[in-house]
């Protein structure tokens, strides 16, 4: 089973490096290495810089790839209508266990960041800077580049910057989680969508972008549009940061000109000639095959056109020794345990989901191959934040990608592979580090006393449901630590006792008897 990736794991560059660059010479860019490696930056007025990132195209690298010349110019447009400053905001919160390339810069290129984030600050005119991190490492880098250039978050200076640390967890690393955390909240979406660049930070306009996105316009700022694209296609000019992980020799970062053929990036990172199938964009992202692998290039066109995604840039190939069902399991278990708990596609929806592809894999037949879809189906679009959507895509991708696959195990009981967990996910001892994450512990149901009363499905309907067979199906997911409260509630609550909680590392025990004996064994509902 793979071990998480490190914060900064190997980087490697395609053609000439431009993000990475002086990353051969030095661990860490400081300002005096990095003013050594990329030179001086001039100021730029605002409509200036958004024409610059028109021409570059430039989109958004955390995933949503929303124009940042639209973003910024839609910032600017509020900032004068309401007469505010507005903020400008660093989102370095990477909390996709697949993802690294943001931990790559800001540990090691943190100036180049800087330098994108206050060209924006000063072309918009605002005077507070905000980096949202998720790391140790982040943190400790971060702060000392900010203490390099003087700025604090001191009274009476021109620009007040200052550092927040987010926890490390998937829903943690959208916009609006990242604003509620900065305004001293949890690091949750607020159940709402709003527009940042009208109401973000104090209610002031605000522009928050990726931290690759920032760099990538500090890299186009010094050397002009058009020596920016000659890397890269003519529609997407410039290099992109890929996190490559999974079935690979060699997990690692490596910047890419747009337009370099897939396989060869795969190839680099040491995956198999030919994988079962391609994860792109990430645990949100789209699988697709090795013919489509063999067809796409690096772009967002190009994935999109082959069924996959750019996404936040991860790729994940799966060789074929392992269940690619299996593999999604343990991904599905981690996506409905980072649930935020405030919607209900979010946090009845994907446990049911996670728990109805483990139905699948254990031999429920078409009847749960069809739940699955129907629970699917019904998260999609209807999430207070895109956690429910992203992983709605997952599943669906996942159902589709692995037709064989799911036939032997729908048909036939299985596909006769392990499952080797080759998909990167946090390490044991991530649970208890944060609030409101995954909590260690999962609950179980001893066989021989269930009676199926129902009442614990009742008290956390997030974590069970009730089965066709009138007994309960339990999540394979971990207890959210928001949910351990109502989870031990329903163990002293069960009638008869069949309810624990136990540790999730646990061999979990399966029904050894068919539906009709099991409910013999019970003397009723009550």
């Amino acid at each position: 089973m793979n071990a998480p990736l490190p914060d900064v794991p190997e980087v490697r560059v395609v053609g000439l490096p431009q993000l990475t660059q002086g990353f051969d010479l030095t661990e860490r860019l400081d300002l005096a290495m990095h003013l050594k490696v990329h030179g001086p930056l001039e100021p730029m007025g605002g409509e200036r810089l958004a024409r610059l990132a028109d021409e570059i195209a430039l989109r958004g690298r955390g995933g949503a790839g929303f124009p940042f010349a639209r973003k910024l110019r839609a910032v600017a447009e509020a900032a004068i209508r309401r007469g505010v400053r507005p903020v400008v905001v660093v989102n370095g919160s990477e909390g996709e266990p697949a993802c690294r390339k943001d931990t790559v810069l800001l540990n090691r290129a943190p100036h180049l960041i800087l330098d994108g984030a206050l060209l924006a600050a000063e072309a918009l005119g605002a005077r507070t800077l905000v980096v949202a991190v998720t790391r140790n490492s982040t943190e400790i880098s971060i702060r000392a580049a900010l203490a390099e250039r003087g700025l604090s978050d001191r009274r009476g200076q021109q620009l007040r910057a200052r550092v927040v640390r987010t926890p490390e967890r998937m829903v943690s690393g959208e916009a609006s989680s990242v604003i509620r955390a900065i305004g001293g909240g949890p690091a949750l979406p607020p159940g709402r969508r709003e527009r940042a660049s009208e109401t973000g930070v104090g209610g002031a306009p605000t522009l928050l972008s990726n931290a690759e996105t920032f760099a990538q316009l500090a890299v186009a700022a010094r050397i002009g549009a058009s020596r920016y694209a000659n890397a890269g296609l003519e529609g997407e000019p410039g290099t992109v940061l890929l996190t490559l992980s999974g079935a690979v020799a060699r997990p690692m970062v490596v910047e890419v000109p747009t337009g370099v053929p897939l396989r060869y990036v795969l190839q680099l990172a040491g995956a198999p000639p030919v994988p079962q199938g391609v994860l792109t964009g990430g645990y949100h992202g789209n699988w697709i095959d090795s013919a489509a692998v063999h067809n796409a290039v690096v772009s967002r066109a190009s994935l999109a056109a082959v069924g996959g995604s750019l996404g936040a840039g991860a790729i994940l190939p799966i060789g074929p020794e392992t269940c690619p069902l299996g593999e999604a399991q343990r991904v599905a278990n981690w996506l409905a345990a980072e649930t935020a708990g405030q919607c209900g596609p979010c946090r009845l929806g994907l446990p049911a989901a996670a728990g109805g592809l483990s139905d699948v894999l254990g031999g429920g037949g078409p009847a749960a191959l069809e739940a699955l879809r129907e629970v699917v189906q019904a998260v999609k679009g209807r999430g207070a934040c895109k956690h429910p959507d992203g992983s709605a895509r997952f599943f669906s991708s996942t159902l589709s990608a692995f037709t064989d696959d799911l036939a032997a195990h729908v048909l036939d009981g299985g596909c006769g592979r392990p499952t080797t967990g080759v998909l990167p996910l946090p390490s044991p001892g991530y649970e208890n580090a944060e609030e409101s994450i995954p909590s260690g512990e999962r609950l179980a149901v001893d066989w021989t006393l269930c009676q199926g009363h129902g009442l614990c499905a009742d008290i956390v309907p997030e974590l069970i449901r009730m089965g066709a067979d009138g007994f309960p199906v339990l999540a394979e997911a971990s207890v959210p630590t928001h949910l351990r409260g109502a989870a031990q509630r329903a163990v002293r609550r069960c009638p008869a006792l069949a309810l624990r909680l136990e540790q999730a590392g646990a061999p979990r025990e399966r029904p050894a008897l068919p539906t009709s004996n099991r409910k013999a064994l019970g003397s009723g509902r009550g």
